[in-house]
This record gives structure tokens, C-alpha cells and sequence, in this order.
């Protein structure tokens, strides 16, 4: 990567990294088409290459970008004290509605990378790509889950939660009035949804009896 990409505009770089993002959480590294980010970004391939000397070169400096901008959105949004996984839940979520804001398909991207099958783009990633999935599984353990004692483990626990966000986001995603705060905003009405439930299981349960 040329380092002088930086020295562009900041409405510029973003517009260029946003192309890119889309191109490749929709398509993957294998099919994303420069054609197509160019054609996005508004720009002309060859000032595409002159700051990533290739596809693959692109796809890494933007995997890499996307988790430190990630990573970075939620050590400011998520309380490194907080063991209430509902709480944190929702600190997560919000750190990614503010990603959102900037870059819509940075999650999406990230997403898809952890799942990236070309072999290349895969190795090129691999350290970043696991620094990134060992912090978001240490915000996964901070919660305290003994509170689901007798519900079920903290295994499908997480994955109800991830399947319901995954859903809202899909489905909302296709909407004409979609915006990150909308969003936020849904999510946060099924995360209380099942808080209460999880609360009126507690009380009309109490140890589980």
C-alpha cells in the first residue's frame, strides 16, 4: 500500500474504502470485482492501483483498517467492568451503530472475512483475523452467565442472541427508511424482550424448580 493514500481528503479515502467494503462483504475476495469498487468509489482503476498495488493488497489494508477501527469503537463504547450480557449486549451494538454511521458494510466485510475461503486472502489475514476473533470471545466471557443456570448454556445463549441480531439486520437492512439508529434502536427492543422474559423465568422459576 502507498502510504500517500493517506494524505488524501478524508471524504476521499472514505469514499474509496467504502466502495472496496461493499464490493467485497457482498461478493467475498474471490469474486469482488476492482471494476466494480472503481466504479462505486467513482475513480479510475489506475489511481485504484497507484495506492494498492493489487486486489489482494486492498483486501488486506482494508481487513486490517476494519479491525482496528472496530476494535477501537469498542473499547470506548463497552465497560470493561460490565458482566451483565444484556448490558453488554447492548454496549456492542452500539459500538457498531457508530461504526455504521461511517463505513455500512464494515461489519458485514469483517463478517465474511472470518469466513473467507481463498486461500490467499485467508493466509494474508490470519494474524489480524485472529486477533480480532480473540477479542471479540473476550468480550463474550466477560459476561456473567450463571445467571441462565438452568436455561441453557452459555454456548446457545450467545447464539440466540447472535441469531436474532443477525436476523433484525437483515430484515432491516432491506428497508428504504434504514438507518444504524433505527437499527440500534430494534435491536435494543428484542434485547429488553428478552430480558423480560429471562427476568419473569427467574422470578416464576426461582432456582429453576
Amino acid at each position: 500500500m502507498n502510504d500517500k493514500f493517506f494524505d488524501l481528503k478524508q471524504e476521499k479515502q472514505d469514499r474509496m474504502i467504502n466502495a472496496a467494503l461493499k464490493v467485497f462483504a457482498k461478493s467475498g475476495y474471490r469474486h469482488a470485482s476492482t471494476d466494480e469498487i472503481v466504479r462505486e468509489a467513482g475513480i479510475s482503476k489506475g489511481l485504484l492501483f497507484h495506492y494498492f498495488t493489487s486486489k489482494l493488497g486492498l483486501y488486506g489494508f482494508l481487513f486490517g483498517y476494519s479491525v482496528r477501527f472496530m476494535l477501537l469503537e469498542f473499547s470506548r463504547e463497552v465497560d470493561r467492568l460490565e458482566t451483565d450480557f444484556f448490558a453488554l449486549t447492548r454496549q456492542v451494538e452500539r459500538a457498531k451503530m457508530k461504526v455504521m454511521r461511517l463505513y455500512p458494510y464494515m461489519q458485514q466485510f469483517l463478517n465474511r472475512g472470518i469466513k473467507e475461503d481463498c486461500s490467499e486472502a485467508a493466509a494474508l489475514i490470519a494474524e489480524k483475523r485472529m486477533d480480532y476473533e480473540e477479542q471479540m470471545r473476550a468480550y463474550t466471557m466477560q459476561a456473567d452467565y450463571s445467571v441462565f443456570e438452568g436455561i441453557g448454556s452459555m454456548e446457545r445463549i450467545v447464539c440466540l442472541m447472535r441469531y436474532t441480531i443477525e436476523g433484525i439486520t437483515a430484515q432491516m437492512s432491506e428497508r428504504h427508511d434504514f438507518t444504524p439508529e433505527k437499527l440500534y434502536e430494534e435491536i435494543c427492543v428484542y434485547i429488553d424482550m428478552l430480558q423480560h422474559m429471562h427476568g419473569a423465568g427467574q422470578g416464576k422459576g426461582g432456582n429453576g424448580e
